[in-house]
């Protein structure tokens, strides 16, 4: 396996762990009873840090299914290389230090974290359109 798959499998084990934390910080907010309910009932945004990891686990839903293709695509197309390399390295480790920083409140330095892991994904999709 080369390291943009690499990176890409660890960016999936990534996101099921921002899902779980997600969930348990939302569950300690709302309690256990309501997690396991239907949650039929309209329920207060979250606030605190239970509200920022449901936020930066949204966020990093919304970046992952552009990085999953580019990297499968750079795949398919037999273009994997220094860029793609590159590029998925950003991603993953740009979206590692985001959630601590999203979890802590930080707010500059994590939105310029978020721009790395951007470019994380241009530099991959730009691996793709090379020929």
């Amino acid at each position: 396996m080369n390291l943009d798959l690499a990176m890409l499998v660890a960016s999936c084990v990534l996101c099921l762990v921002q899902i779980v934390i997600a969930s348990h910080a939302s569950s300690l907010q709302r309690g256990y009873r309501w997690t396991a309910s239907a949650r039929d009932t309209e329920m207060p945004p979250l606030t605190g840090i239970a509200g920022r990891l449901e936020r930066a686990s949204r966020n990093f839903l919304e970046t992952f299914p552009v990085f999953v293709a580019a990297v499968l695509l750079v795949h398919l197309l037999g273009r994997q290389g220094v860029l793609s390399a590159w590029g998925a390295v950003l991603y993953f480790i740009s979206r590692l230090i985001y959630l601590p920083l999203y979890a802590a409140g930080v707010p500059i330095v994590r939105s310029l974290v978020w721009n790395v892991a951007f470019v994380g994904i241009v530099l991959v999709l730009l691996a793709a359109a090379s020929g």
